[in-house]
């Protein structure tokens, strides 16, 4: 086995979550290495939604207009039947839901690692770890046939690795939980119709269907049919793809031309910890649950963003390894609640007794005219209402995100506003108009408020708010 030179974090898997992680980790010099299984990027995919949340953190990093130039922005997402989350009228400059393939995502973040300096191995895949006191030792075997395996070491190690994680086997994470939906079809079609409103979704007792425009004139399809439940490896029955699609929606919409199919198991699982010592996981080595919703990407993307500025931290000497405690503190629950809203919303729509999809009927009806909870719905759904934990007697906006506030304009050109400040990567003061700037230099990014609030706000790299004073409560 030959070693070579230390890193500083090695990122296993080379999804969105792992990128993102990487790129932020690269941005503040953080030497990086990124092991990927695949020798080759993906063309295909299994996510597309991404909400408001991950789209004010993809903003943070100038990611945000590029990406929703690839796809298509919705105003709303459909539960079930009739009843629909309205999101467009969310308190944020992305308010709704943009609809783009997963690999569009991760083209635009691998970019912005490697730029960063980030290096990405692929065709890399972990074989196992040590730790010790100092840092962990990672088996990785060669990407050719003939070729020598190699140990990598470094101070940290996440796995991004997903569901099958090889980081969370190797340190003996449990998984815990349990199959929700079985041999789940996937394909790329093509389409002679579709239908009025995209994506669309329908469910009965027997089965659902739902369709993903590509915006490329391809869809994905993702279907399931109670009464074909065959192994993840069978193959997918095209003609059973389109009699699912029949039966839910009327017609098959001339669904053909398949271009990729496959199969999947559901399962609703969390490890209890997302830390072992030297090794954290994040994203769906860390959680994993139904794609109702479309929650699963923008959970782990979050994961990497609430991360990377504390690994950074800790690894320059700015805070103790403690930090890194707080990461599954503020996540874990946060993976617990995506674990409960995806479960109950495909247990809704799999409801398969005349009763209880009566009942569900009249909820949904009664849900349309409670704004209340639709509101909260849609601040779940988009991850806007995401809080963490504050510590007794802080102010109330502690813990809370912070809204993309307008900022004073400066003779330099600086940014206008915060997530235009946030860019830097580092902790932001937003100071009421007319306050003193203080003299100290601390690496804190200092700007002032453009509004008439006399709150005072100290913003983390995640968009969180650290700090805050004032003797008002609004932001």
């Amino acid at each position: 086995m030959s070693t070579e030179p230390t890193a500083d974090v090695i990122v296993v898997g080379a999804g969105p979550t792992g990128l993102l992680l990487a790129g932020d980790l690269a941005a503040t010099g953080v030497r990086t290495v990124v092991l990927e299984r695949r020798a080759e990027e993906s063309n295909l995919t299994r996510a597309f939604a991404v909400h408001a949340r991950t789209l004010e953190l993809l903003d943070a990093r100038a990611l945000a207009e590029p990406l929703i130039a690839t796809g298509t922005f919705r105003d709303g997402v459909r539960l079930f039947g009739r009843t629909r989350v309205e999101l467009d009228r969310l308190d944020s400059r992305f308010a709704g839901v943009l609809i783009t393939p997963q690999y569009e995502l991760e083209a635009l973040l691998e970019q912005r690692a490697l730029a960063a300096g980030a290096d990405i191995r692929r065709g890399a895949r972990v074989t196992g770890l040590r730790q010790d006191t100092d840092g962990v030792d990672v088996d990785v075997a060669p990407a050719e046939e003939g070729g020598a395996p190699l140990t990598l070491r470094a101070r940290y190690v996440v796995g991004a690795d997903g569901v099958r994680s090889a980081v969370r086997t190797a340190i003996g994470m449990p998984f815990p939980g349990k199959a929700v939906l079985r041999s789940v079809m996937l394909a790329d079609v093509r389409l002679d119709t579709h239908p009025d409103e995209l994506p669309a979704f329908q469910g009965t007792p027997d089965g659902f269907a739902l369709i993903v425009p590509f915006g490329d004139d391809w869809y994905r399809i993702i279907a399931w049919d109670r009464r074909t439940e065959l192994p993840s490896d069978a193959p997918v029955d095209f003609d059973n793809l389109k009699d699912v699609v029949r039966s839910v929606f009327g017609k098959d919409f001339g669904l053909r031309d398949p271009r990729w199919t496959s199969r999947f198991h559901s399962d609703e699982r969390q490890v209890p910890r997302y830390r072992d010592r030297r090794v954290l996981l994040a994203g769906d080595a860390a959680h994993v649950h139904s794609p109702a919703g479309g929650l699963g990407m923008n959970a782990g993307l979050q994961d990497a963003a609430n991360l990377s500025w504390k690994l950074a931290a800790v690894l320059a000497g700015r805070a103790g390894d403690d930090l890194l405690d707080s990461y599954h503190d503020e996540r874990h629950p946060v993976g617990a609640m995506v674990l409960r809203v995806s479960g109950t919303l495909v247990r809704t729509v799999l409801l398969s007794t005349p009763l209880a999809r009566t009942v569900r009927g009249t909820a949904g009806r009664a849900l349309r005219y409670a704004p209340f909870a639709l509101r909260r719905a849609a601040l779940t759904i988009s991850g806007l209402g995401i809080h963490y934990p504050a510590p007794r007697g802080a102010h109330p906006l502690t813990g809370r995100r912070a809204p993309d506030l307008p900022l004073a304009e400066t003779p330099d050109g600086g940014p206008v506003r915060l997530y235009e400040a946030l860019r830097a990567g580092r902790f932001v003061r937003v100071l009421p108009r007319g306050a003193s700037k203080p003299a100290d230099d601390d690496g804190t990014v200092v700007v002032t408020r453009a509004d008439a609030s006399r709150t005072t706000l100290l913003v983390r790299p995640d968009g969180y708010v650290a700090e805050a004073s004032s003797s008002v409560t609004g932001p």
